[in-house]
């Protein structure tokens, strides 16, 4: 597993394990975020176990499931608070990075993040951010 870095201080990655874990808190992450709802799929690691070996480590450790299709605006300003008071760097993930991403960059966008720079950061890291910054093109319009 490897993270997926989106700012000097921001990474996603896809489910971690234990072991994942191990080598996050190598790498100098402080703080990992939860993204996945525990039993979206069959062999998935509980959120439990992985919090419980990020605390192993001195990391903070936040659960903000967010089901697949169903990111709300609650969601978002739960991450921007999470990222916000979080020891950096920050580490969040879910089943693929996508929703973390997408958390991300909503939040950033929501705090002046211009959408394009949204975009950029995450064809960086290799996710397709236009929705997101078309979202947030018309919040500032409206």
């Amino acid at each position: 597993m490897k993270a997926k870095q989106v700012t000097d201080e921001f990474a996603v990655a896809e489910q971690l394990t234990a072991d994942d874990v191990d080598m996050m808190a190598a790498a100098g992450f402080k703080t990992i975020i939860c993204n996945r709802p525990d039993g979206e799929a069959a062999g998935q690691p509980l959120r439990a176990e992985i919090q419980a070996v990020a605390e192993d480590h001195g990391m903070q450790f936040r659960y903000i499931p967010v089901v697949s299709g169903e990111l709300s605006l609650e969601d978002v300003a739960a991450f921007s608070e999470a990222l916000d008071n979080a020891p950096r760097p920050v580490l969040a993930y879910c089943r693929s990075g996508t929703r973390s991403i997408q958390l991300w960059g909503l939040a950033s966008g929501l705090k002046g993040m211009a959408p394009e720079a949204v975009v950029t950061h995450g064809a960086e890291a290799g996710y397709d951010l236009r929705g997101v910054a078309g979202w947030l093109a018309q919040q500032s319009q409206g």
